[in-house]
């Protein structure tokens, strides 16, 4: 069992990353958040979502009989966590790691994976009827009913007040959507496999965000100066950095064991799957509290990003 990135997946961790600096800076996302804030239309997420279309992101891991790229989980695992470090707006990781799982396991998926190969569809994975991920941003949902998906409008939706401000959550309307939505067959065991997919993508996603915190602390402790030296030379402070480093290394450890598990359809999966979102959980825990203590309160304050990557954090670790 592979239970690290091959340079190929280093590779395409570098070309994402390049492309989401430059396409989703903190700029890009506190923009769509003043909007959000203010109550007004942002197309901050549609863009984002074109961006990745003219990449073949969507295609990431649909096999090439059906016009995708046909890769793996371990490199949808990497994007995760490079979209989970910018808090990428829109709905790709909810199209590639919930919508796209639930069409390749249920019956008659094949025309929906198409359409999302091609750029055509975002969708989203609703496992109950409340608090869908990005159900504000995608064009279909696969509602999860008693052996069949349900590919449903997110017009039959009501928007839910999040703590976080970058992406939606709704509670959907699900016998008003059924009444001209097209149905498929699936397993219970398909459900469970997709629904494991979704959860260490949102996992790794997590650890993604916890670094970005973890990365802003540490700098931060490099320049900040107190008695005439760095506030990192301080030995609290040091452990403080020391804990939370810890945590995100045993976090990314766990999720890219239950990454591999999924991969090669080994029989720990399940396990695997809820040892890495609960090491996620814990790591979000500590490094969203110290992340804030740190920065001295400033992490609090709206001028400064920390609180949206905290707020991502805290809303992730309840997903899933």
């Amino acid at each position: 069992m592979q239970l690290d990135f091959t340079p190929d997946q280093e590779e395409l961790r570098s070309s994402v990353r390049s492309v989401l600096e430059k396409e989703c800076t903190r700029a890009f996302v506190r923009e769509h958040v003043d909007h959000v804030v203010l109550g007004e239309p942002s197309e901050a997420p549609a863009k984002l979502w074109q961006t990745f279309v003219s990449l073949d992101w969507p295609a990431l891991t649909i096999a090439e009989e059906h016009g995708g790229i046909g890769l793996g989980y371990p490199e949808l695992a990497v994007v995760a966590e490079e979209l989970g470090r910018v808090l990428a707006l829109g709905p790709l990781l909810t199209t590639i790691a919930g919508f796209v799982p639930l069409l390749r396991e249920a019956d008659g998926g094949e025309p929906w994976l198409a359409k999302v190969a091609a750029g055509e569809l975002s969708g989203t994975a609703a496992f109950g009827a409340s608090h869908v991920l990005c159900g504000g941003e995608v064009d279909v949902i696969a509602v999860v009913g008693d052996g069949e998906i349900t590919i449903v409008s997110p017009a039959v939706m009501r928007t839910i007040e999040s703590l976080d401000p970058t992406r939606t959550l709704v509670d959907l309307d699900v016998a008003a959507g059924k009444a001209d939505a097209s149905r498929l067959p699936i397993s219970a065991d398909g459900v469970r496999r997709a629904r494991e997919e979704m959860t260490v993508a949102i996992a790794f996603e997590l650890v993604g965000t916890c670094q970005t915190i973890f990365d802003t602390n540490l700098q931060y402790a490099k320049e900040r100066q107190q008695f005439g030296v760095a506030i990192g030379s301080f030995q609290a402070v040091k452990h403080k950095l020391a804990n939370m480093f810890v945590a995100i290394q045993r976090a990314r450890a766990l999720c890219m064991f239950a990454a591999a598990t999924i991969n090669e359809d080994d029989g720990r999966r399940s396990t695997a799957t809820s040892a890495a979102k609960a090491a996620a959980g814990d790591c979000q825990k500590l490094v969203a509290s110290d992340g804030i203590q740190l920065l001295g309160g400033i992490g609090y304050t709206w001028e400064h990003d920390q609180h949206l990557f905290v707020k991502r954090a805290k809303v992730s670790d309840a997903l899933f």
